[in-house]
């Protein structure tokens, strides 16, 4: 198989079947490896692209994404404009959200496994608005907040390594923060991901300057649980 895009590693169904198994492995051994998780990400989540594929297709915003391909980085996002906004938009939440956890959006991982130029930029736009979903949800960088992002993204998309995520990462909790997450946080994301709409079909870039309060009603989504 020739390359399909600059970052494609083409590779057969027993190569990737060693690669999901290897890279699962590694991922629920040490969920800090994040060249694991992507890995497997991109080797069990064909069957799921094409869902949030044929999702994309039938909402007019999530097509529009599909025929544009906008990329979320540095090159693409002026930040300096972001950290101008009124306090409480959109775009001003992301750019704290960025400097409070000293990210950037270029350490999203390239896509490299997927045979299919459509569903490999699905995966990378799911990658680059991961830290869109933690701001619109409300949800901090810590375990509690990881597990709850991933229960939704799981939900919502149905890529195994979500799942996964949403399940096994609750035992890492401490005893604090899994009555938390069983009296309030579940419950809430469950409910949240299920009636809201998907975030995939959401073009966050032209939504910088909303509120967010009412960017979260837009989307139908629940007032978060207390601070996590």
């Amino acid at each position: 198989m020739d390359r399909l895009y600059g970052t494609h590693k083409p590779t057969n169904l027993i190569q990737k079947s060693l690669l999901a198994v290897g890279s699962g492995l590694m991922s629920i051994a040490d969920p800090s490896r994040d060249d694991m998780i992507s890995i497997f990400g991109e080797t069990t989540g064909t069957l799921a692209l094409k869902y949030m594929q044929e999702q994309m297709v039938v909402d007019p915003e999530g097509d529009r994404i599909l025929k544009e391909r906008p990329v979320i980085n540095t090159k693409t996002v002026n930040l300096d404009y972001l950290k101008s906004l009124p306090t409480g938009t959109l775009g001003k939440e992301y750019s704290n959200f960025l400097t409070k956890y000293n990210l950037t959006p270029d350490a999203r991982r390239p896509v490299s496994f997927i045979d299919d130029t459509e569903l490999a930029y699905i995966m990378r736009r799911y990658r680059e608005i991961h830290d869109l979903t933690h701001v619109t949800l409300g949800m901090p960088i810590n375990m509690l907040g990881e597990v709850t992002v991933k229960w939704f993204e799981g939900i919502q998309y149905g890529l195994p390594m979500c799942v996964l995520g949403a399940f096994f990462g609750p035992v890492r909790l401490g005893p604090k923060h899994t009555a938390k997450y069983l009296r309030l946080t579940l419950p809430w994301i469950v409910r949240t991901a299920r009636q809201s709409r998907s975030f995939m079909n959401v073009y966050f870039e032209k939504h910088w300057h909303k509120p967010i309060q009412e960017f979260r009603r837009e989307l139908n989504i629940l007032e978060p649980p207390p601070k996590i």
